[in-house]
């Protein structure tokens, strides 16, 4: 067994510190450790186990709870025995350029449970709320734990890449914030799976809060009330709601699988993922000469059919412009 493969069966056995070294590898943008990243992603995808996990994104603005209401998640995640894995990405240090506030800091978590694993990652001044390697990251945690966690860096309007490596996106806002007007006039109601209100403890105002979003998704869901997702109470700070909002997600999961959606919505996931990676690279000239998105993205679903990772795919199709 060679050095990756011995890393793999690691990983696959929940230990923290292969976890944390395979994560550091799709991390490291070197050309020499490249290879070594695309060939430790295809040995986890060809294991399976990512197929049985479930991803949750958690997005939203800064100031809603996100970071302590990932903690009361994983809690009762916990309590329900399943094992969890977190990624909290953070806005990046302008001088080292690490994960600036480090949510292993901010989401509590018994530091002995050998099955909850956290993780900051710098968001490297994305404005899409994720680092580049984030879903490379996600595709490491997916096949070690049965639920993976992903916290954005909180970055308001601009904050959708979440929906690329999440097969539940959570987007959680905070009562009398304001945001509710922004969010509509920015389209982002039109990605969560799930919405939550947070600090519940705040009392009516947080009632309020939640009539007010069901009505604006009634609005911008006309004549599709079965697809209007549900609005979720909870404190972070006292976990009330959370098991309401972790059987929300149970359900939108099962739903996919039932459905035979599961599986299409992540191959469509990867290929916007690498997408998003290729125009960052090439910019709007490079998907341009690839006869603009449609074809950008179908060239792109080949190298994702090969093996690759988004990544990988991205970079490959970049070299062969």
């Amino acid at each position: 067994m060679d050095e990756l493969q011995e890393l793999v069966e690691r990983v696959l056995a929940r230990d923290f510190a292969a976890v944390g070294r395979a994560i550091s590898l799709v991390e490291d943008r070197r050309p020499r450790a490249s290879e070594r990243s695309e060939r430790l992603l295809q040995l986890l995808r060809t294991s399976g186990r990512a197929a049985a996990g479930h991803c949750l994104g958690l997005t939203g603005p800064p100031g809603a709870g996100k970071s302590t209401l990932v903690s009361a998640l994983a809690r009762v995640a916990r309590r329900r025995a399943l094992s969890v894995g977190v990624l909290a990405v953070d806005p990046s240090s302008p001088r080292s350029g690490g994960a600036l506030l480090g949510d292993r800091v901010r989401i509590e978590g018994d530091p002995d449970d050998e099955l909850l694993y956290v993780r900051s990652m710098a968001s490297g001044g994305d404005l899409g709320g994720l680092a580049r390697a984030a879903g490379a990251a996600v595709e490491v945690l997916t096949a070690a734990y049965e639920l993976v966690v992903v916290e954005t860096v909180g970055v308001g309007q601009s904050e959708t890449d979440v929906e690329h490596v999440s097969d539940t996106v959570v987007l959680v806002v905070q009562p009398a914030s304001g945001d509710l007007l922004q969010f509509i006039k920015a389209g982002i109601l039109e990605i969560p799976d799930v919405l939550v209100v947070n600090k519940l403890d705040l009392g009516p105002v947080a009632t309020r809060a939640a009539a007010e979003l069901r009505a604006a998704l009634a609005a911008t869901h006309p004549g599709r009330q079965a697809s209007v997702p549900p609005v979720v109470l909870t404190s972070a700070a006292t976990s009330d709601g959370v098991d309401e909002l972790l059987d929300r997600c149970a359900e939108h999961r099962a739903q996919l699988a039932a459905t035979g959606a599961l599986e299409a919505e992540r191959a469509a996931r990867r290929r916007r993922w690498a997408y998003r990676l290729f125009r960052d690279w090439a910019g709007a000239r490079g998907v341009q000469q690839l006869g603009g998105r449609a074809h950008a993205e179908a060239r792109l679903a080949l190298l994702l059919g090969e093996g690759r990772s988004a990544w990988g795919a991205a970079s490959a199709l970049a070299e062969q412009r």
